[in-house]
């Protein structure tokens, strides 16, 4: 790579140069939502549409002669709902606005006679159709749970904004109606019949359009998600695979999560050349790469802009979770975003690893008493497991998972005894028991991945709940024992997010600052596991390997944050079925790198 890599002084640097969001779409969005929030006010509070303000929403669009309450509110919730996607550049956005806009101006003029509002509805036109190039953004991934999550959303807020509706009248509504009966007139409303709350005067007209104007809305953008065309997520197709399977083949050695790339769940970007990809998975608008490109680091540049040009063509926020190092180094440089230390990679040299010794004395004394328990340990590779076997390991893994999801990305493969994964190294314990259980003698699993031809990489840890505390340690100073024998001479453990401020922060002379962080890590802990992980990790004295996040601004980090975490497994959005109707896939299942909650309080 020409020009040689920065200094990591460098990749922590903000670089202006990178891609920022567009203006023009920034300000049409929040326009949008403006507008969306007057028109509803304008259809709802009926002192608001006498007031100064209504002067000014009088003639946006939506406001329209009679039927004004409803129209705004009906305009005002679909404005509303186009914001976003207009921030976004996103083409179907710009297309249903710029229907809207000259509707609203028709409108404007057929019912209201209003020249000023058709006027003022062009002039919010005309940006949109002089920008419209800005606006070119292809569709996010989607599937049918996008309607469902509508309906159950607007129907909410439906409700919501209807009560405001029937109780903003105080001085029409005829006697004192109960909360119960306001309610109830709201669910006959929005389905276009008559509630039990009477009015004076055109006021019943007013809340009965108002009512039927967030039905119908409900109805037709649910309809419209559950019947249009779909946009699923990408997956790895098997030419994609073989493809990356020769990248690793050739350059698999340089990162430990390489093999990770393999998983099926994600989309993969190739450089020109063909000589290095990206592989990433979309969720909640962020493109979320893991790890560093695949193949040759010369080729890396050409990668990382095809991934940057997909992002920018569905206006996806571009992140990278866990890149190395040098990876984080060569994404600041060719794209100009920033990178963040998140943690650290417990890497162990398998030639320096032994029992031996003061700092070991924990886990040879656990590792002893689990032996004289009457447990052994078999460490092989996938392909000299028999089919039976392997299906029993399959089912037990499933079985033993600490959550009711299956948790892992960046460090998980997704899968076990796949034929094309025959390197994949197993360690398994067994106990023979008076009683046989469902998995015969098996009562804990490690699995690994390859990293490149003398590396190993941890991709799931398993247990019986049943077995005695302190299977992991024992499973995997077995798989380091025996890790000469398959040619393997370092293996990499848990990722450690925040190691360094948790091992500072407790040393002597920590700042307050570095206290209090420290503290919050601890707490947060209690969820997510920070703490444990890094203890449990430390026991097998590694060398630690910083990993970073990359990301384009400051603040898109919430936002990179929580795709993390639903990518990670922690944040489930779906509506899962029940356990008993799930179908097993555990070819395709993702795995935990991690350890369950269980493990880690066992350890």
């Amino acid at each position: 790579m020409s020009g040689g890599v920065p200094s990591r002084s460098s990749a922590m640097r903000r670089i202006v140069r990178g891609p920022r969001p567009e203006a023009v779409p920034a300000l049409v969005g929040r326009a949008c939502a403006l507008v969306g929030v007057l028109d509803i006010a304008a259809g709802v509070f009926p002192r608001f549409r006498h007031s100064r303000m209504h002067a000014i929403a009088e003639v946006l669009p939506g406001a329209l002669g009679p039927f004004a309450a409803a129209l705004s509110l009906s305009t005002g919730v679909l404005l509303l709902l186009l914001a976003h996607g207009l921030k976004r550049r996103k083409r179907r956005a710009w297309r249903a606005a710029v229907a809207l806009l000259p509707a609203g101006a028709v409108a404007q003029f057929v019912y209201r006679h209003s020249i000023v509002g058709a006027l003022i509805s062009v002039a919010l036109l005309l940006p949109l159709l002089r920008h419209r190039d800005e606006f070119a953004a292809l569709p996010d991934p989607r599937s049918r749970w996008r309607a469902l999550a509508n309906f159950v959303l607007m129907g909410a807020g439906s409700l919501v904004l209807g009560l405001v509706i029937v109780s903003v009248h105080p001085d029409r509504t005829i006697g004192d109606p109960s909360v119960a009966d306001r309610l109830t007139h709201v669910m006959y409303g929005l389905f276009g019949f008559e509630g039990p709350v009477d009015y004076q005067g055109n006021t019943s007209w007013t809340v009965a359009f108002s009512l039927g104007a967030l039905g119908w809305i409900t109805a037709i953008t649910t309809i419209y998600l559950a019947f249009r065309p779909e946009h699923p997520a990408a997956q790895l197709t098997e030419e994609d695979e073989s493809r990356l399977r020769a990248l690793l083949d050739k350059h698999g050695s340089r990162d430990s999560l390489g093999h990770f790339a393999l998983r099926r769940d994600k989309a993969v970007v190739f450089s020109p050349s063909g000589k290095a990809a990206v592989t990433y998975r979309v969720v909640s608008g962020v493109m979320l790469a893991s790890g560093d490109p695949i193949g040759d680091v010369e080729a890396w540049p050409g990668a990382i802009e095809r991934f940057m040009d997909e992002a920018k063509a569905h206006s996806w926020t571009p992140a990278v979770m866990g890149c190395s190092e040098t990876g984080g180094e060569v994404w600041t440089r060719e794209t100009g975003l920033d990178a963040l230390e998140l943690g650290d990679e417990a890497v162990v040299d398998v030639a320096d690893f032994s029992l031996a010794g003061r700092a070991m004395r924990n886990v040879r004394q656990m590792v002893k008493r689990i032996e004289r328990a009457g447990y052994e340990t078999r460490v092989r590779r996938i392909r000299d497991l028999g089919e039976a076997e392997l299906e029993r390991i399959r089912r037990a893994a499933e079985d033993w998972r600490g959550t009711d999801t299956e948790r892992g990305f960046s460090m998980a493969l997704g899968r076990i005894g796949d034929p094309r994964d025959g390197d994949c190294l197993i360690a398994t314990a067994h106990k023979t028991d008076d009683e046989p259980g469902e998995y015969g003698d098996l009562k804990a699993i490690l699995h690994f991945v390859p990293w490149g031809t003398d590396g190993a990489s941890l991709d799931l840890m398993r247990r019986d709940r049943s077995a005695d505390p302190g299977m992991n340690e024992l499973l995997i100073v077995a798989a380091l024992q025996a890790a000469p024998k398959f040619g393997i001479t370092r293996v990499s453990l848990n990722f450690a997010m925040f190691r360094s401020a948790l091992a500072r922060g407790e040393k002597i002379g920590a700042g307050p600052v570095l206290r209090a962080w420290r503290g919050l890590l601890v707490f947060l802990s209690r969820w997510f596991q920070i703490e444990s992980l890094y203890k449990f990790n430390a026991k097998f004295q590694p060398r630690w390997e910083p990993r970073f996040v990359v990301y384009r601004a400051s603040g898109d980090l919430p936002r990179i944050g929580f795709a993390a975490m639903q990518a990670e497994g922690f944040v489930d959005l779906a509506l899962p079925l029940p356990r008993f109707l799930r179908r097993r896939t555990p070819a395709r299942r993702p795995c935990s790198h991690g350890l369950a909650e269980r493990d880690v309080k066992a350890a």
